[in-house]
């Protein structure tokens, strides 16, 4: 019996100490992946933050890890964001009959925080919730058409202003997500990711209609108010278009990353 105890002991003291040199000798560098999934706009067409006809999204990265918990993810992302009032069951919005469509291009960077220790080469620790907040910069242009034409509405300055607002923004990314090892190299995730912005104009829509009298082009006075399609324009100068506030979207994707190793020297 005591030597069963013992030969058990010196079994659990080799697989420790194994675990332990493992432990010390693997370094988990970072990652690179992509991945792919569904963007969604809210704002001024689509005021009530809920799911309003996602469009596609995806994103590039690349993930310096720090320590077993804190991270620094570089960004690519791409979103392609849409909405028009005519899906609306609010009465105004319905006969504002506004619309837009835009690709977002976004770079940014994050600092991310595992929940859990995630070190790929050990079993127990393969799985992670995580939590990112970073900061980064948008491109976009949105538009819309008429009939069959394509128009880019930023130049019209559909809300009267003196010059376009600007096609770049700042952006804060929120997200939440989990991810798996799958194997010493290949890790599978999924996260939601929602970012606020710098700009109400992601749709072409913030402020006040300027009236169709300070409109000369004819292209600019049907963009500026299309519920004439209703009868009457309610675009009246100085009467409410949009509510003033910042744009936001968000994005669910899932995604494949790559392990980065190294390896360091064991001690005696």
């Amino acid at each position: 019996m005591n030597i069963r105890i013992l030969a058990f002991v010196v079994l659990f003291s080799v697989t420790i100490s194994a675990n332990a040199q493992q432990e010390q000798t693997y370094s988990h560098l970072g990652e690179f992946g992509l991945s792919a999934g569904l963007g969604q706009y809210f704002g001024d067409i689509n005021p009530n933050t809920v799911k309003d006809r996602p469009k596609f999204a995806a994103s590039v990265f690349y993930l310096r890890q720090l320590n077993n918990y804190i991270s620094l993810k570089a960004s690519g992302h791409y979103s392609f964001l849409a909405s028009s009032d005519k899906y609306s069951n609010n009465d105004f919005q319905h006969t504002r009959n506004l619309s837009f469509n835009t690709d977002v291009w976004e770079a940014s960077v994050s600092a991310n925080f595992n929940f859990f220790k995630f070190y790929p080469q050990l079993e127990e620790y393969r799985f992670t919730p995580y939590l990112s907040l970073g900061i980064g910069a948008i491109s976009f242009n949105p538009y819309t058409y008429i009939g069959d034409n394509k128009i880019y509405l930023r130049n019209y300055k559909t809300e009267g202003q003196e010059t376009p607002y600007s096609s770049f923004a700042m952006v804060i990314p929120m997200g939440i997500g989990a991810k798996y090892n799958i194997s010493n190299r290949v890790n599978i995730f999924s996260e939601i990711i929602y970012r606020f912005t710098s700009t109400g104009y992601l749709d072409d829509v913030n402020g006040t209609y300027a009236g169709a009298e300070n409109f000369t082009d004819p292209v600019a006075l049907k963009l500026q108010d299309k519920s004439y399609i209703y009868g009457n324009p309610i675009g009246k100068k100085g009467t409410q278009r949009g509510n003033g506030k910042n744009d936001s979207y968000a994005s669910f994707e899932v995604g494949i990353s790559f392990n980065l190793e190294g390896y360091n020297c064991p001690g005696y």
